[in-house]
């Protein structure tokens, strides 16, 4: 792979952008894409092919087979014998008419992240959609829900060392290097890095002064020793059965029985976490008969001595699983996708798995181990939005705040509501009183907390001037209760609010 000809082939696709696939395919065939169904986007091309944009998705985008001569004017550059050195094409002579097919996926890509728009070209394996046929089993991955994810929940401030464990395509590396001076980027897969290398070479310009370094190996192997800022990784989670060998590929399968990989990783990656360091990364876990998902995962993050916020966004039955990653890799196309499902349900059961979640885990490294760490472990399938990398960083530095300061701290200190909380009171008809009260949060994670009367009253009263123990005994004194009791009801209701952002320390 030469940077000339990746240069070259830069300079051919500056028109190959999001904005204008989507116009030339229109909605209802991008939908349709959305759907894994390509028909309507390759009736749509079929009328576009002698445009170079058009030439471009059918055969990138959509897998399809063209004559050389409705390619070669997209790519005047790097040219087609540059594209089949760089292992993008296949070409079957060398006439103007004899076909050429893609053998990999390259597409532009548009998002945002905490640090505002990002906008690359990616390329990674063509899906069963353009192929037809299953997945390989060392299948290179492209963008999919999961990367954008955590593309969109990762912190992004100025950094030291990152590591990206699990590459892929090498997005999150491509993510990392906008705010990060160095990132290591490894896999198990000779195949993804030498795409990730690609992907990172194609967009050096927008990562100029950031040195991303690529490594093989698995897990934690290939930085055994070494220690970073930040971890982040889309990590092979998914959960598959070892009794068939046909259900494994290298880009979501660990190698591990039931959701091990992702516990291995909670229980490990502080080692390699510098001190303040934070990994946040995604995973599947099992609820099992007798012991709930949270319980679980509680337990792995006491093994791991982190601070640990984990946030539930999916949860499914066993058979809804093993459906999704049958129909992920194509293999419902194939006659054995009854054995394959059959095989699922059954590695489930042995287990007594009621049910898998999917979500995100942060976990940080304390800078002083003297305080309790940081357990949030919650669902959260609807509301605004995702705990964004900025919330994330708030929730750790309002934890800080909390560690520093005791009961009696606490006591002193005033705090102030919010501004982005309101509340909301549900009357049954002719109650006088409310039978129950909510305070939302507009912004940050988008929390609902359904309080008492005497939560409402403190968090109503809390205009910033008048310290917690004072404000609790006028309480306690209009509600006719014991101040001691409130007091002590109180304490961790108000951490929790503090904790979570809709309650602000003033001092």
């Amino acid at each position: 792979m030469t940077s000339e000809l990746v240069s070259k082939l830069r300079a051919d696709l500056t028109g190959f952008t999001v904005d204008a696939v989507n116009d030339l395919l229109g909605p209802m065939a991008q939908a349709a894409l959305g759907r894994e169904q390509s028909l309507p986007a390759r009736l749509v091309v079929r009328e576009h092919l002698n445009e170079p944009l058009g030439a471009l998705i059918a055969v990138f985008l959509l897998g399809l087979e063209v004559p050389a001569e409705q390619l070669a004017p997209a790519v005047p550059t790097v040219g087609l014998a540059g594209l089949a050195e760089l292992g993008l094409l296949t070409q079957a002579g060398h006439d103007s008419g004899d076909p050429v097919r893609a053998r990999v996926d390259l597409r532009p890509y548009a998002t945002v992240d905490a640090l505002g728009p990002a906008d690359w070209w990616l390329t990674s394996d063509l899906s069963e959609v353009a192929t037809g046929r299953p997945l390989a089993e060392d299948h290179v991955l492209g963008v999919g829900g999961a990367s954008l994810t955590l593309a969109r929940c990762t912190i992004r401030r100025p950094t030291g060392r990152v590591l990206d464990l699990g590459t892929g395509c090498g997005i999150q590396a491509l993510h990392a290097a906008r705010h990060a001076q160095h990132v290591v980027a490894t896999d198990i897969s000779a195949r993804a890095l030498t795409l990730a290398e690609l992907n990172w070479q194609l967009n050096a310009s927008t990562i100029a002064g950031t040195t991303i370094e690529g490594r093989r190996g698995s897990l934690l192997d290939p930085v055994a020793g070494e220690f970073f800022d930040l971890v982040v990784s889309n990590p092979p989670f998914v959960i598959t059965p070892r009794n068939a060998p046909s259900a494994a590929f290298e880009y979501r399968d660990g190698g591990m029985v039931g959701d091990d990989l992702v516990r291995q990783l909670v229980e490990s990656i502080g080692s390699v976490l510098a001190p303040g360091g934070i990994a946040q990364f995604l995973g599947n876990w099992e609820g099992r008969k007798g012991e709930g998902w949270t319980d679980r995962i509680s337990s792995w993050l006491d093994a791991s001595g982190l601070d640990g916020w984990v946030v539930q966004r999916e949860w499914q039955d066993p058979a809804e699983y093993a459906e999704i990653w049958i129909r992920d890799s194509g293999q419902h196309l194939g006659k054995d996708a009854d054995d394959l499902y059959a095989a699922w349900l059954a590695d489930f059961a042995s287990r007594g798995v009621e049910g898998v979640g999917f979500g995100l885990i942060t976990l940080r490294r304390p800078v002083s181990e003297k305080a309790a760490p940081l357990r949030v472990v919650e669902e959260r399938r609807t509301g605004p939005g995702l705990p964004w990398g900025d919330e994330v960083i708030a929730t750790l530095e309002r934890q800080d705040w909390l560690a520093a300061n005791d009961d009696e701290a606490l006591l002193a200190a005033t705090l102030q509501v919010a501004a982005d909380v309101t509340e909301e009171r549900h009357h049954l008809p002719g109650a006088e009183d409310p039978s129950v009260i909510l305070l939302r949060q507009g912004g940050g994670a988008g929390r609902v907390v359904q309080a008492n009367t005497a939560l409402a009253g403190f968090v109503g009263a809390s205009s910033g001037d008048i310290p917690v123990g004072r404000l609790i005994a006028a309480l306690a004194s209009l509600l006719e209760v014991d101040g001691q009791a409130l007091r002590a009801e109180l304490l961790s209701d108000v951490r929790n609010l503090v904790r979570d952002g809709l309650l602000e320390p003033r001092n």
